[in-house]
């Protein structure tokens, strides 16, 4: 059982020696533990300094593409490096590395496909009220969209098994955190929370740099996901509310005549002749959108076969080679990434 350790960075040379010192040498049920730093465009020496600390393999852009598509980039470079078991963690530390152990053991028992590590978001001294409120909040909004019972929605450190990490797809180039586990729950993956420990906070964070922006990019990432996956119940939705506002207002028009009060309701008939229109072509579009959805899950799947068909190419290739070129793996919307690597 090969595990592999990534950590995506950008300019992270001071605090990523401190990370890699607290990771675990040996776990139980593992046989061999790698690490893997994605280096996102840094401009310091923060491969070098991966380089001189032993890490394994290092991988990256040449330009800065958000944390997303680093995430993305070391998914793919693990797999292709024979990882069973992927742990995703930051460089500036903020995760205790012996919890690496708790975060593996659901799927080292065979319970789940995606562990999410649950910081105690209360006890979090740097944390901001308004920061754990959004927090609890974000978290309940993933579990209502996801149908998981995932804590702490937007944490970063997570266990991945090999085929829950050849399924995922990341659209969004701002963080992975949200995306990955609405889309784990709607393909019915376990996804398994875990308590874990924090350490002290060496930097202040770079993906929260404005609590509004934030949250704007936080909805609008789970409104999309939600309607990639569930179209035909959003879309219905939203169809009722017209279908049903064009239907009171042609039952009142249908009873003034009834009563012999038709005159100066012609106004009310035309806008429940529009609102039936507008809800009835929502309708169509959300069959339509459902439609589109089976088809995009028969891709999804076709892709990770031929993921899987290329990784088991690979496997034997990379054995004992230093270089490889991990761009036919990785491509995000149709281009293929120049990385770096060994």
């Amino acid at each position: 059982m090969k595990l592999i350790i990534q950590i995506p960075c950008f300019n992270e040379s001071s605090s990523l020696p401190i990370a890699l010192a607290d990771l675990p040498k040996e776990i139980p049920g593992i046989d061999r533990i790698e690490v893997l730093v994605i280096n996102d465009g840094s401009s310091d020496d923060t491969v070098e300094v991966a380089r001189r600390h032993g890490v394994h393999h290092v991988v990256g852009f040449r330009t800065n593409q958000g944390l997303a598509r680093a995430f993305m980039l070391g998914i793919h470079s693990c797999l292709q490096r024979g990882a069973d078991i992927i742990v995703n963690t930051d460089a500036d530390n903020q995760y205790v590395g012996a919890d690496i152990a708790k975060l593996v053991q659901p799927i080292l028992d065979g319970r789940a496909d995606l562990v999410i590590g649950a910081r105690p978001i209360s006890q979090i001294e740097h944390f901001s009220p308004v920061k754990k409120l959004l927090q609890r909040f974000g978290s309940w909004a993933v579990r209502r969209v996801s149908g998981t019972s995932v804590a702490d929605a937007p944490s970063g450190f997570r266990a991945i098994s090999r085929e829950t990490a050849l399924a995922l797809n990341v659209f969004s180039s701002y963080t992975y955190t949200l995306e990955t586990i609405i889309q784990a729950g709607q393909k019915n993956m376990s996804v398994v929370s875990v308590p874990i420990r924090v350490n002290g906070e060496l930097r202040p964070s770079r993906l929260v740099r404005s609590i509004p922006s934030y949250v704007q990019r936080s909805i609008l990432t789970m409104f999309r996901i939600f309607i990639v996956y569930q179209p035909l119940r959003f879309f219905l939705t939203v169809g009722m509310f017209p279908f049903t506002a064009g239907l009171a207002l042609g039952v009142r028009f249908v009873y003034s005549i009834f009563v012999g009060d038709s005159a100066g309701h012609v106004q009310s008939l035309i806008l429940a002749a529009v609102l039936l229109i507008m809800g009835f072509l929502t309708f169509l579009l959300a069959i339509i959108s459902d439609l589109l959805s089976v088809n995009r899950r028969l891709l999804e799947e076709l892709q990770r076969h031929q993921r899987a068909k290329l990784l088991d190419g690979v496997d034997e290739a990379f054995h004992g080679v230093q270089s490889i070129d991990s761009s036919t793996l990785f491509r995000q919307r149709g281009t293929a990434k120049v990385v770096e690597v060994e």
